[in-house]
């Protein structure tokens, strides 16, 4: 399924994919990235009881799902010949290095957090990206 040159299929597959990695992430770093962020099991316990979690997920979702599409359009503007595997990690790595790790940097150092949540959450999406741009340079247009 193709439109404008974005594989939907490729777009859908990277967001899910993408999706459960963050899943198996933040699972395995729950504590260190709660410490970091400066948050109780308490304020986290709360927050599910109050239904916060399904709002959170789904929005995580739509938000990988979007920057699913804007890499397969950037990847695409590569060229039709040019959507591949390996250009797509390296056109993900660059987005991840440009935008994405200077923004969280900024922000948290803003925001006065610890280093290691620049390093939990900026490696969390340092990985959405690489396995986006993987299924869609690899699925291709």
């Amino acid at each position: 399924m193709q439109f404008a040159g974005i594989n939907y299929i490729a777009v859908l597959a990277g967001a899910v994919a993408s999706f459960m990695f963050g899943g198996v992430w933040y699972k395995f770093l729950a504590k260190p990235w709660m410490a970091a962020a400066g948050l109780s099991e308490d304020v986290v316990n709360a927050s599910q009881k109050r239904g916060a979690t399904t709002y959170l997920m789904a929005l995580a979702f739509v938000a990988q799902l979007v920057m699913a599409i804007v890499l397969a359009g950037l990847i695409g503007h590569l060229g039709s010949d040019q959507v591949t595997l390996r250009n797509g990690i390296i056109s993900a790595f660059f987005v991840w290095a440009g935008f994405v790790i200077t923004a969280i940097a900024v922000n948290h150092s803003f925001q006065m957090r610890l280093g290691t949540l620049t390093l939990i959450d900026g490696g969390h999406w340092l990985g959405v990206l690489l396995i986006q741009g993987a299924l869609i340079g690899f699925v291709g247009v």
